[in-house]
């Protein structure tokens, strides 16, 4: 399951990253990690962007960022 597919108000743990080069290391600079516990807070009506706490910070997350992150 990605990021992208969970309900608001659940809290999963990161199991990878997909992705590479740029992309990956933003999302790894931005604090998502493996084995990180992520609490999904709001999606938007669209579905874009998807807002989470990481590591006691909320940080909104684009559609596309949040399909490259496995999650369980």
């Amino acid at each position: 399951m990605t990021l992208r597919e969970t309900k608001v108000g659940d809290t999963v743990t990161v199991v990878k990253l997909n992705g590479s080069g740029a992309v990956k290391r933003r999302i790894m600079d931005m604090g998502i990690t493996k084995g990180i516990p992520v609490y999904v807070r709001k999606i938007a009506p669209l579905g874009d962007p998807v807002e989470v706490t990481v590591r006691g910070y909320e940080l909104s997350l684009r559609k596309a960022d949040a399909e490259l992150i496995d999650v369980e």
